[in-house]
């Protein structure tokens, strides 16, 4: 096995399944996320956790000290001494001292400080004066409930008394009506709240609401607070006054802000050992803390949690196990990257109405871990379809969903993703009978099959389009803060029109396949005029400009100050084949030139700094966060894909391994993220903003999952499936002597070793020890096992 030797500051251990933080504050935003169908946790390595349940909305049962909108994951969360988190306090007995676990509150650094990260759990290790420690956090598999538990070691020659106080953020829970208190009988901290509410018609949900918020420890406690301040005191939440006390006061909260604190207070003798356990999360009623506690803390359920949560990520295990030169990237790729997918899929980001074209790629994704779910996702988006052919902001999950935000705002890119989507499940599935599958319309009765509806939306997008043939923007595209570059109704994007020429040139493909030559013509002829437009009217001299305004002037050109150079055109210009092999050395050159940063390309540059009213609110971020010139993976995945397919695999995989952060101790730091997911972006602006540059949003929600690993699938591997069976057509790096892939595909697997030989002067394609004419596998079946070798020639990708 060859590999990268761990850096000191991170560790992997199990094969890149447990990734390892030795300080909480070498990269103290460092994160992980749990979650379940039904909840999400993004916890931080020092202690802090953003929480939020769905019931049916999304909705918050550990909230900040203040009024605070119920509103989606953010970017670079932002953390505060009171932002919620979960803590374990302790306080020596004999000498006074005192500390924390996992490191909020007390900040105080502890011996062998671990942070661990796994699929299925995050825990915290540490060591104070020969006593071990350990905190662990799951989710239950399948219900809203956190579980924690405390394992404590007494591995010192001397007795330990110890008071341990665990204690867990509650928050403002609400301005209408908040308390909290002990309740003895049945064991449980309990916070009360009631929903706000103005309208009558609102009290029927606000009624049915999970408004507790509870700490239910597994034995009974020596003392409580449940009131914020009386617990904080003078001494402010880095010295709280209680641990002053021998014992917690066992404060109330009436209208004041909870806090759930237990005390336990304990003797270790030499070798000694303790557990704790508790439950944390929303309620209805208190019946139903009483039957979570009696569930929970009977028989196996919590130790057993473990299982059923390895069980549910295993219904998401990819298509591919790969071992490489670099294993890093393979823990990544075995591990981590078909977990982020598999929480894009199943929970749809945690939300009742994605974007549409975030639940078309999210379904892409889900081709090659689940099929079945990105059929039936396809068939769902569908049924959404407008009459007019367009497809909607968002796709609604539930009867009781509305669009919100963003969804609220016209975007012209959302029937552009269908081929996308449809042409990847095709090549994994060759199911073409989902093209004749009916599918009836939730918004107007009417019934036509997959085909037909795919069909329309198509003639929808050709249908918007200026009299010069290109895309009209309205208030956006892929790019959702290009709100005013088309608000008029005469912006256009080159994007949006090169993404059209894309889904044009994957249906026209679709469309021969099925014998539809009407449609194989009309694709054709709409595919020449579309990149007649482009070239006609969007090419700058050395780049793909971004569009033109409402009042017909070119933006994402080389006579823009900010903004000049715009990654994702050049990205679709290369993905469709629309550019020449002049135009390819150009835009390549000046990608090379104005967005290449060690970390990936910038999605434009120079950032800009001004709000322009002709391109939208995408100039009033700041620079080099989000969308203004950050490195967005999303857009950075684009790009890989259109290197691969141009035939610039060894610059796709230079631009590929850059995503991944955490290969040295300097990297670790400036990015401040693990390598347990891949990030909506990092930090741009380079030359504005050096010092920030590289730091890493910790944003998981992002579509660059799918793309990534349709990447490893089909350009990295080049394991792509086709009508006639398994395509195979590596492009790996050159330095790779040898790969290993287990690619699982239509119910077959094939054990694939890839290697190269300087005898051999072309790919040559052996299965189960016979040369192939072709390098595609036909004739294969399910259930069985199948060895392939692929010898490469030296120097090649």
């Amino acid at each position: 096995m060859i590999g990268n030797a761990p850096a000191q500051l991170l560790t992997r251990e199990a094969d890149g399944a447990r990734l390892v933080l030795h300080s909480p504050t070498a990269s103290p935003r460092a994160s992980a996320f749990l979650w379940n169908r039904r909840m999400l946790l993004q916890v931080n390595c020092r202690g802090y956790v953003t929480a939020q349940f769905l019931q049916p909305e999304p909705s918050k049962y550990s909230h900040a000290p203040f009024l605070e909108a119920q509103t989606f994951m953010q970017p670079e969360q932002p953390h505060y001494a009171h932002h919620p988190g979960r803590y374990m306090l302790f306080r020596d007995e004999e000498t006074g001292a005192r500390w924390s676990l996992p490191h909020e509150p007390l900040r105080r650094l502890v011996e062998d400080f671990r942070f661990s990260v796994e699929p299925e759990a995050v825990s915290w290790q540490g060591r104070e004066q020969q006593l071990t420690m350990n905190l662990q956090l799951e989710l239950a598999a399948d219900e809203v409930l956190e579980l924690w538990s405390l394992s404590l070691e007494n591995r010192g020659d001397a007795l330990r008394s110890l008071s341990i106080y665990p204690c867990f953020s509650i928050g403002y829970m609400s301005w209408m009506n908040q308390s909290a208190a002990f309740d003895a009988g049945r064991g449980a901290l309990i916070a009360r709240s009631v929903t706000p509410y103005q309208k009558l018609e609102a009290l029927e949900r606000v009624l049915a609401r999970k408004d507790l918020t509870f700490l239910a420890p597994e034995r009974a406690p020596d003392g409580w607070d449940a009131s914020l301040e009386a617990f904080e005191g003078e001494g402010g939440w880095h010295a709280p006054s209680a641990l002053d006390r021998d014992t917690l006061s066992g404060s109330t909260a009436c209208y004041e802000t909870p806090l759930a604190a237990l005390q336990y207070r304990i003797t270790l003798p030499p070798g000694g050992t303790e557990q704790f356990r508790f439950l944390f999360g929303p309620a209805q009623d208190e019946a139903q803390i009483d039957a979570l506690k009696s569930r929970w803390f009977s028989g196996e359920r919590f130790s057993d949690n473990r299982r059923d949560n390895r069980a549910s990520l295993a219904e998401g295990k990819g298509c591919l196990t790969i071992e490489t030169p670099d294993r890093a990237f393979d823990g990544f790729a075995n591990h981590w990257l078909d977990r982020q997918v598999w929480y894009h899929g199943q929970t749809h980001r945690l939300t009742t109405d994605p974007q549409t074209r975030n639940f078309l790629q999210d379904a892409m994704g889900m081709v090659y871990l689940a099929p079945a779910h990105a059929r039936a996702a396809l068939l769902h988006a569908l049924a959404q379809q407008q009459p007019d052919g367009g497809m909607p902001e968002g796709v609604l999950l539930g009867e009781q969903a509305e669009l919100k935000y963003i969804n609220q705002v016209p975007h012209m890119d959302h029937a552009s993703w269908l081929p996308v989507c449809l042409d990847a499940y095709l090549d994994e599935t060759d199911d073409l009978a989902l093209l004749e599958t009916p599918v009836t319309s939730q918004t107007d009765g009417r019934t036509e099959t997959v085909f037909e509806r795919i069909d329309r939306s198509l003639q929808w997008l050709l249908d918007h389009r200026d009299e010069r043939g290109l895309s009209l923007v309205a208030q956006g595209d892929w790019c959702d803060p290009l709100n005013m570059a088309g608000h008029k109704g005469a912006g256009v994007s080159t994007w949006l029109t090169l993404a059209t020429l894309h889904a044009v040139q994957k249906w026209m493909t679709v469309s021969r396949r099925l014998g539809h030559e009407d449609s194989v013509a009309a694709c054709d002829a709409a595919a020449r005029a579309l990149a007649d437009a482009i070239q006609t009217h969007c090419w700058d001299g050395e780049w793909f400009s971004r569009g033109l305004t409402d009042e017909g002037r070119a933006f994402g050109v080389r006579s823009d100050e900010e903004g000049r150079l715009w990654l994702n055109p050049q990205s679709w210009a290369l993905m469709t084949g629309l550019a020449t092999p002049e135009q390819q050395g150009q835009l390549l050159a000046a990608i090379d030139r104005e967005l290449a940063t060690p970390w990936g390309a910038q999605m434009l540059a120079p950032a800009f700094t001004a709000f322009r009213d002709d391109v939208g609110r995408i100039t009033q971020k700041f620079p080099g966060s989000a969308e203004n010139g950050s490195i967005y993976n999303h857009a950075c995945a684009f790009y890989i894909h259109a290197l691969y397919r141009c035939g610039e695999p060894e610059r796709a995989w230079k631009e590929l391994r850059k995503m991944l952060p955490g290969n040295t101790d300097e990297d670790l730091v400036r990015r401040g993220q693990l390598p347990a997911f891949v990030p909506n972006y990092y930090r741009g602006a380079v030359d504005l903003h050096p010092r920030t540059a590289g730091r890493s949003s910790q944003l998981f929600n992002t579509g660059t999952a799918s793309w990534l690993y349709r990447i490893l699938v089909e350009d990295l591997f080049g394991l792509c499936g086709c009508a006639e069976g398994l395509r195979i057509n590596p492009s790996l790096p050159q330095a790779w002597r040898e790969a290993r892939v287990e690619r699982r595909f239509r119910g077959a697997v094939f054990e694939v070793h890839f290697q190269r030989d300087a005898k051999v002067m072309r790919q040559e394609v052996h299965l189960e020890g016979a040369s192939l004419d072709r390098a595609v596998v036909t004739d294969f079946e399910a259930g069985r096992r199948y060895r392939v070798a692929v010898m490469l020639p030296e120097g090649s990708s």
